[in-house]
């Protein structure tokens, strides 16, 4: 059964599945927190630093698979924004009136998430037959950039500031 999702109401939220997200990707997301005044929440099974504000709070959660994500899950809203670069958990985010965000700068949205999934899934494949090697390349400047013009846009679009 899935978990009571928060009305449509109240202020959005900025969650971040934060294990593994890249530390300029965070640093892109507590100035944005800042100028945007936005609730920030980094979940992560590890102790995190944060920077000092109102705005912005780290949870530690127990080890073990999927335990983040199962917070996040737990505690978005409709209208929230989860920065994560896991889909399947984007799939369960947008599933339940959420919006998902990679570091990457792609946004995961009803109309686009199966495809990615898709994909995501075929390329499981081929690597557990061994056609394919390798995960992710490494996180480029243009991708932080990218990133950051997302997150821009989508929180200007939903707060009006």
């Amino acid at each position: 059964m899935a978990p009571a999702v928060r009305k449509l109401d109240s202020a959005m939220k900025l969650w971040v599945d934060a294990d593994a997200c890249p530390r300029a990707i965070k640093e892109v997301i507590y100035r944005a927190a800042e100028r945007m005044k936005i609730q920030t929440t980094l979940v992560a099974n590890q102790f995190l630093t944060v920077p000092k504000s109102p705005y912005i709070r780290a949870i530690q959660v127990p080890g073990g698979f999927d335990v983040a994500d199962a917070h996040i899950v737990a505690e978005i809203g409709t209208g929230d924004l989860v920065v994560t670069a896991d889909i399947p958990l984007a799939a369960e985010v947008v599933s339940l009136g959420a919006v998902a965000l990679n570091p990457r700068g792609t946004l995961y949205t009803e109309e686009n998430i199966q495809s990615h999934l898709a994909r995501r899934n075929f390329m499981e494949e081929l690597r557990a037959t061994g056609t394919i090697t390798g995960g992710p390349l490494i996180l480029a400047r243009t991708d932080i950039q990218s990133f950051a013009n997302q997150l821009d846009r989508y929180l200007t679009k939903q707060t009006g500031k």
